[in-house]
Parts: structure tokens; sequence; C-alpha cells
């Protein structure tokens, strides 16, 4: 895109200046409303200075000399801007005042920022970012580089040869060699997003790439537990000690909304008395910080107590003696099948129970569902209530109930009139 520049010659005052006196002329280049400026080399007196013009008045040899020198100049600038045209450079008025000093500017890489963007973000961990975020960023800097050694043949690649083949061509990539889903790909196209945003806001990108990328993935259906489901995991007697305990701790997610990585990290100095007097848990969630303050049900004190003198529990002040992510799912594989429920159980899927099943269905408001999630956005808890249907027919059921009583009140008022 041909960007235009504009370019203002003017006087301008110095310190200590005495009237009467000539005054530098300088140039000022401006592109999208951004002004550099740089000398002109010359001066001229204000008496003879015409603003308009841009020019000295008068029909002088001096102020001909003068004239013509800042012609040259302003064909200079001229030029310094076409031929950033013609390089595809961006074209700043930064770009075209170097361009006209003979600096060369050094290409930024796509690559290079990138690392550079993981390693502060590294140094931030703990203040804003946590390790998982860290790990994401470094799983799309190997998918990116890969995708740049098969596509060109290169490690890393000048962002301004970015466009929007470059960016379809790596969501291609995504889905077809690397094998992603549609939230996925969205995960990596996003911190794609995020370095050419930085590159723009620097001005080393002159157009945007992502303008016409559109990614249409839909959101996973969250599966959850039915009320009898639920009722038919917490009340089947295991007699194998660790689907007992993993059950456990799967209904105290169900009833508290954790998810893994808090109910493995909960400690007994989490749980404290609330306003009502009653037990809360008091701290925050692992993926983004946000503080939780969720009231305890008697179903998930009972279970706290349970384990209240487990050695584990004892020795590290923890509340339940969580196994590994890799190995609570396992066992509740098995635990499905003793419950005979087809649906593939996992740990996460007690949240995804606790909104729906347990709150959202029994008429607990959509915000209050949110601040116990630890959800950061309305539009993620919302999630949940699209799949709903019970509520959403109980509460169609009480519409149609409270329509019909109106109707009857209404005839009754004719009758007795």
């Amino acid at each position: 895109m041909n960007v235009n520049y504009s370019l203002l010659f003017y006087l301008k005052k110095p310190k200590n200046y005495v009237a009467g006196q000539p005054k530098p002329i300088y140039m000022r280049i401006t592109v999208a409303g951004l002004p550099k400026e740089l000398s002109a080399g010359r001066e001229c007196l204000p008496s003879r200075w015409c603003p308009k013009a841009n020019r000295a008045t008068g029909n002088k040899e001096d102020v001909r000399t003068l004239n013509s020198y800042l012609d040259t100049l302003d064909r200079s600038i001229e030029k310094a801007h076409t031929d950033l045209i013609k390089e595809g450079a961006a074209i700043t008025a930064e770009a075209i005042k170097n361009k006209y000093l003979g600096k060369t500017e050094r290409p930024h890489y796509l690559m290079e920022i990138f690392a550079d963007h993981n390693q502060k973000m590294e140094a931030l961990l703990g203040k804003g970012f946590r390790p998982n975020t860290l790990k994401g960023y470094k799983t799309s800097v190997g998918h990116l580089t890969a995708y740049l050694q098969q596509s060109f043949n290169k490690s890393d690649i000048d962002i301004c040869s970015i466009d929007h083949g470059v960016i379809m061509g790596y969501d291609f990539y995504l889905r077809t060699v690397v094998g992603c889903d549609g939230v996925s790909v969205a995960k990596y196209m996003k911190h794609f997003r995020k370095i050419t945003n930085l590159c723009l806001a620097l001005r080393w990108l002159k157009d945007n790439p992502f303008v016409f990328y559109k990614n249409k993935a839909k959101a996973k259906e969250r599966e959850y537990l039915t009320t009898e489901e639920l009722e038919r995991v917490a009340n089947k007697h295991f007699l194998i000690p660790r689907l007992a305990q993993v059950r456990d701790m799967f209904i105290f997610s169900c009833y508290t909304g954790l998810a893994y990585i808090d109910i493995k990290q909960l400690l007994k100095t989490d749980i404290r008395k609330g306003i009502d007097g009653n037990l809360w848990i008091f701290n925050s969630r692992e993926k983004t910080g946000t503080a939780l303050h969720i009231p305890l049900m008697r179903i998930a004190v009972d279970l706290v107590n349970r384990y209240s003198d487990h050695p584990k529990c004892v020795n590290k002040g923890i509340v339940f003696p969580v196994s590994s992510n890799q190995k609570m799912n396992s066992y509740l594989k098995e635990i499905a099948d003793l419950c005979g429920i087809t649906k593939e159980l996992t740990y996460h899927m007690a949240r995804h129970t606790f909104a729906t099943t347990v709150t959202l269905a029994n008429g607990v408001p959509m915000e209050t569902v949110s601040k116990l999630l630890g959800h950061e956005e309305m539009k993620t808890t919302q999630h949940y209530g699209k799949i709903v249907d019970i509520k959403v027919s109980g509460d169609m059921q009480e519409l149609q109930k409270r329509l019909i009583e109106a109707e009857q009140k209404k005839e009754l008022a004719a009758l007795a009139g």
C-alpha cells in the first residue's frame, strides 16, 4: 500500500535567539500523523521567509539559490519515499528520514522477535505470566520454525514478507501436518498474531497480515454428568482404596468447581470460616491467578474431614492426597466402567458438572457461577449455559404456568364483572 507523506520546511527558533538574526531551516516529514524533523543545513531571515510557500521570498540571487536547494531536498525526500515503496518496506517518517540520510535499517526477523518475546515472558513468570502460558508460546515457536523450513526452506523470515499467503499457509500446516483441531489452531494463530501486532505497534510492519484471516473454530462442547450419573458415582461402594480416593476428590470438585491443579495445591490453611460463619475456600486459580472464594457445601466438608488424618495430608498440610493428573484420569475410566457411565470421564469434567448440573441447573445465577469458577470473562461461563437444556425446559414450563395463571385470573375477573 502506498502510504502518503507530507513535507514541511520551517524556521526553527534556536535557544538564546537574538531578534533580527537568521533562523535555521528545518524539514518536518510526517506519515500517519507521526512527524520526524531534521535540519535542512541552511538558514534564513524571518523577514524573508514565507511560511505558506515554505520558501524564501524575493528575487535576489541568494534567495533563488536557497529555494533551488530546498527544491532539491524536496525531490530527495520524494525519491526516498518512492524507493521504500519499491522495496516493500514499511512507510514511516523515520524510515523516510533514514533512507534520505543513507542509513540502512536492519531487517526484523520473525523468529528472532518471537524468541525475544518468550525470553521476556520467562523473566516475568509469577508476575503476570504462568509456566503453562510460556510452554504454549514455546510450542508455537517449534511449529512456526518447522513450517518456515518446510514451506520456504528457511529457519526465519523478514517480517515484511509476512502476508495473507503466509498466514493461510501456516493455518493449513497446523491442521494437516501437525494435526491440530480448530481450537488448537486458534491458540497458535493467536500467538502468531500477537507477534505481528507487536511489529505493527513498533512500526516494523506497514500492513496487518491478519486483516483478512478468519478462524471459525467451534468451542468444544463441555461434557458433564447428569444428576443421576453424579449420584451413581457418589454413592458407589468401591473395594479398591485408590478408586475410592479418586472418586472422593472428583466429587469434591463437582461441588466446588476446582480444577485438577487447584485441588492438588489446596492447603488446609486455604479453608477458613467465611462471612457467614461457614467454611469457605480462599485461594486463587493456578491458571489465571483469579481470586477464589468458594463456600463449602456439607458434602464437600465431609470429604475434607475424611482425609484430615491421612499421612500425606498431615505431612504436607494439603487437603487431599492427589495423584498425577494422568493417574487420576486413568482411574476415572475404571470408575466410569464400574458405574455404567459411557461418557469419557476425566477430572476436568467435575468442573463442568459443577457449572451445569450442580449450579446453573439449580437456578444459581450465571454471575455467581462465573465468580465461583474464577472466570475472568462472563462469556467463558456462558458456554456452560448453552448446554443446560434441563434448566431451559424448567424455566419455560414455569413461564407457561405463570401465563396460564394470568389468563385464568382474567377470565375470573370477566365473569365477576
